[in-house]
């Protein structure tokens, strides 16, 4: 089985700061990208940024400069440090990796974490 795990969400004024974490488990041979998604309500699941297992980031528009992605290859974690949240950061915040399986008998591809509420009051 694979798992992923997200945790750190919760609630923050305008101008606070929050970091999320991702862990994955269970039997994994290798992870490739990792991202974060989110969906707000009403809205459909937007992507937010990714990182490659070489450690490149990449990240959406309206989060540039405010968030940073990393990742700890060797203990399949990987954060989201979220600085300046705005209201429309307001989202269930998605964990995301491409996982390859240590048996086939498990999927390679993406999976996803349950999720975890991030609230910005103005």
């Amino acid at each position: 089985q694979v798992q992923l795990v997200e945790s750190g969400g919760g609630l923050v004024q305008a101008g606070g700061s929050l970091t999320l974490s991702c862990a994955a488990s269970g039997r994994i041979l290798r992870i490739n990208t990792m991202g974060w998604y989110r969906q707000a309500p009403g809205k459909q699941r937007e992507w937010v940024a990714t990182i490659t297992s070489g450690g490149v980031p990449n990240y959406a528009d309206s989060v540039k400069g405010r968030f940073t992605i990393s990742r700890d290859s060797p203990k399949k974690t990987m954060l989201l440090r979220m600085n300046n949240l705005k209201p429309e950061d307001t989202a269930v915040y998605y964990c995301n990796a491409n996982i390859i399986p240590e048996t086939a008998a498990l999927r390679t591809g993406a999976y996803w974490g349950q999720g975890t509420q991030v609230t910005v009051s103005s």
